[in-house]
């Protein structure tokens, strides 16, 4: 026989990362969505709202990680107006992380939670069991190993905000190009104290659309008719359908 066959590694169609710089976090994400070999959506949003100072970038199934992180941002609204207090960023990671730990990996979500607090800002990453890891810089995804290796040979603490966002740009598009899963744009949040939140859609198109330089119109008579044959239908050998009426229900 063959032989024993390894398993198939899973692909999450996805590059994510995030990085902390001075005055706070930055999130960034691609934007294709894919079903198995096909793109299904050429600019979907993977940045997702948690709260007013927390955001998490998504990979994995796309349905679990919209699920996941309203139903997040849901209970932590309600945290925040019993509490009349911001939502500590460590708050939102013990909820999803106990949520994820209860499914035993089969809700398919992937997350790198960023946001700023009173304590400062916070980086976590998060995969589908439940297991977190407080992080500097993260990347997960299809494309994770392009994006971490840009963000290891660039991030350095305490980076100014324009000097990050470039990095996270630049990591973002090592995924893109090296990675079938990853593609079209880059997205960017960027969040800092008190609530201060800069959503950068769109913030650069690193998988331009080619033109075409020609066209590939054919004149007519271009190719030539080898046989023809042409059949004469006649609408006499239709068959008929009659239409027959139905006793109506008594209703008194």
């Amino acid at each position: 026989g063959a032989g024993y066959k390894p398993p198939k590694m899973t692909k999450t169609g996805t590059t994510i990362c995030a990085v902390m710089f001075k005055d706070g976090v930055i999130l960034g994400a691609d934007t294709r969505s894919t079903g198995g070999d096909l793109v299904a959506d050429k600019n979907c949003e993977k940045l997702h709202y948690i709260a007013p100072n927390i955001y998490c970038a998504g990979a994995g199934t796309a349905a679990d990680c919209d699920k996941t992180t309203r139903n997040l941002s849901s209970q932590l609204e309600l945290h925040r107006l019993n509490t009349g207090r911001q939502v500590p960023v460590v708050a939102a990671n013990r909820i999803v992380k106990q949520q994820l730990f209860r499914y035993q990996g089969y809700l398919g979500t992937y997350l790198i939670m960023g946001g700023v607090d009173k304590s400062g800002p916070h980086i976590y990453e998060t995969a589908a069991h439940g297991s977190t890891s407080k992080v500097p810089f993260a990347a997960m995804g299809s494309g994770t190993l392009p994006a971490m290796s840009v963000l290891e040979g660039g991030w350095k603490a305490n980076m100014e905000e324009a000097d990050a966002k470039q990095l996270v740009r630049d990591a973002i598009a090592a995924g893109i190009f090296n990675d079938m899963g990853s593609g079209s744009n880059v997205d960017l949040v960027i969040i800092k104290a008190n609530d201060n939140v800069e959503y950068l859609r769109g913030y650069d198109e690193a998988n331009v659309k080619g033109t075409r330089k020609d066209k590939y119109k054919y004149a007519k008579g271009s190719t030539a008719i080898l046989t023809e044959c042409v059949r004469k239908i006649s609408l006499k050998d239709q068959p008929r359908w009659e239409v027959t009426s139905v006793e109506t229900m008594e209703v008194a």
